[in-house]
């Protein structure tokens, strides 16, 4: 850990970075990402303490502004789909963001580093006139930004060839026994599976994710 004349704190890595800021998270009440996929701030091992501390408090106002490299997975899609459900904000920015950052309650900023043999640097600033300025390139970003919404809605979602194979045995009307068998899953893992792909879909039902699929072309 090193410290800068602006008191701004460079952490290196993501357990470092838990242990000297992640009280920061705990107490916020706005919570603003930029990033270009889901992985800078994957955080592992330090969301779930986050989320922990977090478990008897309202949660921050949330406003996720990520590259479309962020719905090239089915996994990191999905989970801005239940970010977005769940009440945040997401918009999808088709300009390169080359500065990952969080913002939290227009006080700090934490700037992520590019990784050096597999470590990422963080720095963690305060200096009231470069937060400023952050705050400032974000939302100037965020308002050119599109809506989660608006950019999936007519684009099919990156589905995985395991899920295009459930998705042929839901239409193929088999029974989930029937089905976790064929898909050599446990019945539990075969019906989470059926949820994650219906939530991609943004359907509330089997019926509703078969209709959907035909609309995207999924199953051709």
């Amino acid at each position: 850990m090193s410290v800068d004349l602006d008191r701004n704190v460079v952490l290196r890595g993501e357990l470092e970075l838990a242990e000297r800021a992640g009280h920061l998270f705990d107490a916020s009440e706005e919570f603003a990402c930029a990033a270009r996929d889901m992985n800078t701030w994957a955080l592992p091992g330090v969301r779930d303490q986050i989320i922990a501390a977090r478990r008897h408090r309202p949660g921050p106002a949330t406003y996720k502004l990520h590259n479309p490299d962020a719905l090239a997975d089915e996994d990191s899609e999905r989970r801005l789909v239940e970010i977005a459900r769940n009440g945040g904000h997401v918009r999808i920015c088709p300009t390169p963001l080359p500065h990952e950052t969080i913002i939290i309650d227009r006080r700090i900023a934490i700037l992520a580093g590019t990784p050096v043999a597999g470590v990422r640097e963080y720095t963690v600033v305060r200096s009231p006139g470069v937060v400023k300025g952050v705050v400032s390139l974000f939302w100037a970003t965020w308002e050119r930004a599109a809506d989660l919404a608006d950019v999936r809605r007519d684009r099919p979602p990156a589905l995985t060839g395991e899920s295009r194979r459930i998705l042929r045995l839901l239409g193929d009307g088999l029974k989930d026994e029937a089905a976790a068998r064929r898909m050599e899953m446990s019945l539990r893992t075969y019906r989470r599976r059926v949820a994650e792909i219906l939530t991609l879909l943004d359907a509330d039902s089997r019926f509703q994710a078969g209709l959907r699929s035909q609309e995207l072309g999924l199953l051709s």
